[in-house]
């Protein structure tokens, strides 16, 4: 599989792994100096990623993705999330890989939908 498709897999994989509470599989895809940053979280590290990131129990029951595109070492998507209440939200998010694993992740919050 070239690198594009690999990487568009393991973007899928990591929405997918969101949604099952695998924190392990999502651990396997993040470099060690990993950093996620969004309107609420400036460039936080791997740890706090999972504290802060990952919900005690699960917030959505699907996660769709509208749009992926891969350009060398980045990726862009834009996702449908749906809550468990039934009201959903659009957000964009940005993807650097480094070595096969995801380095960051920026988050760009949308509207509700």
């Amino acid at each position: 599989m070239n690198d594009m498709r690999t990487r568009q897999q393991t973007v899928r994989d990591l929405y997918a792994a969101y949604l099952e509470d695998r924190k392990d599989i999502v651990g396997a895809m993040l470099t060690e100096d990993f950093t996620f940053s969004s309107p609420r979280d400036d460039h936080i590290d791997r740890a706090a990623y999972f504290e802060r990131c990952w919900p005690k129990e699960p917030l959505f029951p699907r996660i769709d993705i509208e749009f992926l595109a891969i350009d060398g070492n980045e990726a862009a998507v834009r996702y449908r999330a749906q809550k468990l209440d039934g009201a959903s939200f659009g957000n964009m998010e940005s993807l650097r890989f480094r070595g096969g694993k995801i380095a960051s992740v920026e988050v760009y919050f949308g509207r509700d939908l």
